[in-house]
């Protein structure tokens, strides 16, 4: 940097910096990020100071007041992603628990529900559940297994699923 770049750069911080301050902080609405892009905006004038004519001249005025809103608003988006990004946990919320302890519970939850699920409805029709389930089986084999027609198999297979998706509290008990 000359001497001239030099002195034009302090005439300008001394004409530029508090009004510089003014614009960013409308933007920004605090002070320690205000100061953040007029240091960004002097950063970024540093470089260009050779085309710039003289400090009180308008072109570079509205230069400077470009540079400054362009700082302030780059420094705003970022400010804003990062917020969103955040995360407000507090100690309460976490709570750190063994997971081979949450996945064995559940295993077990998940098992006797089953059982008392499947215990709840007639032995033809749960056998017709895990034949179509478990064994995944087509209708017409279940049918050949059961010593029934298909189309009774198909209407014992969905009365059987009804009842167990309304005893798991999935759809309201109809009346």
């Amino acid at each position: 940097m000359t001497y001239e770049d030099s002195e034009k750069l302090k005439a300008l911080y001394r004409l530029y910096e508090q009004p510089m301050y003014r614009i960013a902080y409308a933007v920004l609405r605090d002070s320690g990020l205000a100061e953040d892009a007029v240091s960004d905006s002097f950063v970024r004038i540093i470089p260009k100071l050779h085309k710039l004519a003289d400090p009180s001249d308008n072109r570079t005025r509205a230069y400077i007041v470009r540079t400054i809103k362009s700082a302030a608003i780059s420094i705003y988006r970022k400010n804003k992603k990062r917020v969103e990004r955040e995360i407000n946990i507090d100690d309460d919320t976490v709570q750190f628990r063994d997971p081979a302890q949450d996945v064995e519970s559940y295993v077990l939850d998940k098992r006797s529900r089953s059982e008392d699920i499947l215990g709840s409805i007639g032995d033809t029709d749960r056998k017709i559940l895990l034949l179509r389930c478990r064994d995944e089986l087509s209708r017409r084999e279940v049918s050949e297994k059961m010593s029934i027609t298909e189309a009774n198999a198909r209407k014992r297979f969905e009365r059987a699923r009804k009842r167990i998706i309304k005893m798991k509290g999935e759809i309201p008990d109809e009346k």
